[in-house]
């Protein structure tokens, strides 16, 4: 039976799908089977993978509201190991029809479950917001990966979900666990981030990754591309980088 990841925060901007999309490649290319499905209506882990986001296929939308099977809307990426559930900006309209729905915090959960012993991990790219698809990608998971920026605001915004976090697992969810904080765009040699940084270990240093994700601009380019960094660029410190996280985020789970 697989292992279920959300992405999560809030604030947007701040490396959570290039997380996601990097980590599923690192992961699916050390040998696991992963899939990737992407629940922000941005559609930006869709196309980070090479998928069209304007192409006729099924998408999660599909899956969340019913008309059509879990196993109808994943498509084999180019990448080795690495599969998706795509998605488009249509799924935004999935938060207003899921209202109505009865225990529509288990919709995705459900649907899961049909894939979930076809895969080693399911990295779920939730969108900047701890709405309704949010809050049922956390009761499906088991697990939550935390990217942020070394900013102040970020440092609020984290509080604000690990409410949501604990909240989740107590009414829904409870093997839901924090796998660990990513910290993104890292520079060093800002005073900022060496503030936010001890913040982070003096409250959550056990649940600190170990490797930090400097800015780069070849990670920067490869979504354009529509290739994980580790085939942009294997060579290129973001592929580095990525790849020990996906080596630490496998012996944390």
């Amino acid at each position: 039976m697989g292992k279920i990841i959300a992405f999560s925060n809030q604030k947007g901007g701040i490396g959570k799908t290039t997380s996601a999309v990097n980590l599923a490649a690192a992961v699916a290319k050390s040998g696991k089977r992963v899939l990737l499905c992407d629940l922000d209506p941005q559609g930006n882990a869709t196309s980070g993978v090479g998928i069209s986001k304007k192409g006729g296929q099924k998408t999660t939308y599909d899956v969340l509201i019913g008309n059509t099977e879990a196993s109808d809307a994943v498509i084999q990426t180019a990448f080795e190991n690495l599969w998706v559930m795509p998605t488009n900006i249509g799924l935004a309209g999935a938060e207003y029809e899921l209202v109505s729905v009865e225990k529509r915090e288990f919709v995705l959960t459900k649907r899961l479950s049909q894939i979930k012993d076809q895969f080693d991990y399911i990295m779920i790219d939730c969108p900047p917001s701890l709405g309704i698809l949010t809050v049922s990608a956390l009761t499906a998971a088991d697990g939550v990966v935390i990217p942020m920026v070394c900013e102040y605001y970020a440092l609020e915004g984290l509080s604000q979900l690990m409410l949501t976090v604990r909240q989740v697992k107590k009414r829904y969810n409870p093997g839901l666990e924090v796998v660990g904080i990513l910290m993104t765009m890292y520079d060093k040699r800002l005073n900022l981030t060496m503030q936010v940084r001890a913040e982070l270990e003096k409250f959550y240093k056990d649940k600190l990754f170990e490797t930090t994700i400097v800015r780069n601009v070849r990670l920067s380019e490869a979504p354009s591309y529509g290739m994980p960094i580790i085939y942009y660029d294997k060579s290129s410190k973001g592929a580095a980088a990525y790849t020990k996280v996906a080596e630490e985020l496998l012996g944390r789970i």
